[in-house]
């Protein structure tokens, strides 16, 4: 069992998961990289809305892991992936928690995008 250093440091700083009822997906370039009726949107204090696919749900054969890691004190270590587009690669586009925090345990495993930082990432409901 591993508790969050953050949510015991900081008890009022909110991370909140919704599971969605709503299929979502992630284009890019025209390409859906991830569609999935099993999406959790993560609302954090002072951060962009997130949503996180299963990584059942991703084309992983369009990402290569990085070797970035970063850590957060809510959710726990993060390892990345760049995303690949024929010849060029958004380098650090997309992450995991492989073993998150315990608070955040629905996050194991899935998937999150950075489509605010790439304006090639489109994260949306399905239609």
């Amino acid at each position: 069992m591993r508790k969050s250093p953050g949510h015991r440091k900081w008890p009022d700083h909110q991370v909140r998961e919704e599971r969605l009822q709503q299929p979502m997906e992630v284009e890019v370039e025209g390409v859906i990289l991830a569609s999935s009726k099993s999406v959790i949107k993560v609302v954090e204090d002072k951060s962009p809305v997130r949503y996180y696919f299963p990584r059942a749900d991703v084309s992983m054969e369009k990402l290569a892991r990085s070797p970035t890691t970063s850590e957060c004190p809510f959710k726990g270590h993060a390892s990345y992936y760049h995303l690949n587009l024929g010849e060029r690669q958004l380098e650090d586009a997309v992450w995991t928690y492989e073993d998150p925090y315990d608070e955040h345990a629905a996050l194991k495993d899935r998937m999150a995008f950075y489509d605010d930082k790439f304006p090639e990432i489109h994260v949306r409901p399905k239609n």
